[in-house]
């Protein structure tokens, strides 16, 4: 079976890698499977050296602190959390709390707990907890039954492909987003109720691997500082490398670094990386026993080390392209089955005709030995590891090339 689909996006260098089974067998290492430690309080005494070897080393540009958590979903919650107090704190323009502050916030009421809002959009995937809940719009069964938060959300851009035959739509529904933003945040302001923070998928994964430009991407941070708004961009799913970048953002040439960054997936473990401006003004605002798993540190490491010394960046790139070029001569084959072909490194995608299109076809394709991932409606994904090369994607695509022959 040639998984392209890797336990959800979660395996960068696919199963059993010698590196990492030896970094589980060095005796150095069995205290951090063995006896866990509660990061937050009880740090081993070789972890800043560690998180400077596994997460720093890689971390995004211009961006140095950075917070480790579980999950992608309690990184994204917690990252939140530090945009809405760094926003209160700049708000309240000193570092002192009031009493009243300390008491009404025990109490679920104001004014130690804000009426502050996040901006999110349409199609997006950002967790399970229950604010990131509120921030996630891809599938209803996600948030039925479960309370959830007024917060607003933006449309997404939809795109008309190919591409390059359709640039002047496609820059129109570009501004036409970005008017919805500002739009948003006015009206939010106005009930009293600001937006704080800005949280956005570079390619929004779960949602059906929807792309939107780099222009979009600069006018949304550009919004973002014209309105006091912090900048979180969602790299847990498009991080580590497989965009053929080290984190999918760099593609857009942003004039200045996002505020939050949040990780998880190929990264083994959850966190998120922020300027200084997001660090909290005290202890313990950001805390949970764990915060973060040494074991998955110590994999992590070898990881990275992995990725930099075999240049897997650059070979993400040019196995993208011909994974992508590939999927685009198939499209005009079969364009009744396979369409829009999209993506950015081996992050690819193409949209089939229908749902049942889909099952038919990546059903067949599993039954050839090729397992792949469906996301938004009708969407067909491909998330190899980051040793998928040229021949591995000749495997790939004579197998759907056979399933399309059968189904066309």
């Amino acid at each position: 079976m040639l998984d392209l689909y890797t336990q959800i996006s979660s395996l960068p260098l696919g199963y059993n890698h010698p590196e990492l089974i030896k970094a589980v067998q060095d005796p150095q290492n069995l205290a951090a499977f063995v006896s866990r430690s509660a990061i937050g309080a009880f740090p081993p005494n070789d972890y800043l050296a560690k998180l400077q070897s596994a997460f720093l080393c890689v971390a995004p540009p211009g961006l140095s602190q950075l917070q480790t958590m579980m999950c992608g979903s309690c990184s994204n919650e917690n990252a939140f959390k530090a945009m809405t107090i760094a926003y209160r704190v700049k708000e309240r323009g000193t570092a002192q709390v009031t009493q009243e502050e300390l008491d009404s916030a025990l109490m679920n009421k104001a004014p130690g707990c804000v009426p502050y809002t996040i901006m999110s959009f349409t199609g997006a995937f950002h967790g399970r907890t229950l604010g990131c809940l509120a921030t996630t719009h891809s599938k209803a069964i996600h948030k039925l039954d479960v309370p959830t938060l007024d917060w607003p959300i933006a449309p997404f851009p939809k795109y008309k492909y190919p591409l390059e035959e359709n640039l002047r739509e496609n820059d129109a529904e570009d501004k036409k987003c970005i008017a919805a933003v500002e739009e948003l945040f006015e009206v939010y302001k106005k009930k009293g109720t600001p937006v704080c923070g800005v949280v956005i998928e570079p390619i929004q994964s779960e949602g059906g691997d929807n792309h939107a430009s780099a222009a979009f991407f600069r006018d949304l941070q550009q919004a973002c500082k014209k309105n006091s708004a912090a900048f979180m961009i969602d790299e847990v799913q498009t991080g580590c490398a497989t965009t053929g970048k080290m984190w999918c953002h760099e593609h857009f040439d942003l004039p200045t670094p996002p505020d939050v960054v949040s990780f998880s997936k190929k990264m083994l473990s959850g966190g998120y990386y922020y300027s200084d401006a997001m660090r909290p003004d005290q202890g313990y605002r950001i805390y949970n026993t764990w915060m973060g798993d040494p074991s998955k540190l110590v994999l992590l490491e070898a990881v990275v080390k992995v990725i930099l010394e075999q240049n897997l960046i650059k070979n993400a790139q040019v196995t993208g392209a011909y994974l992508k070029a590939g999927l685009t001569k198939l499209s005009k084959q079969y364009s009744n089955i396979c369409q829009n072909v999209r993506g950015l490194g081996t992050f690819c995608a193409f949209d089939c005709s229908s749902v049942a299109q889909r099952t038919k076809f990546m059903d067949a394709a599993k039954a050839k030995g090729l397992h792949l991932g469906g996301c938004g409606e009708k969407t067909v994904r491909f998330r190899p590891t980051l040793l998928f090369q040229n021949h591995h994607a000749d495997i790939a695509l004579n197998i759907m090339d056979a399933v399309m022959k059968e189904q066309n």
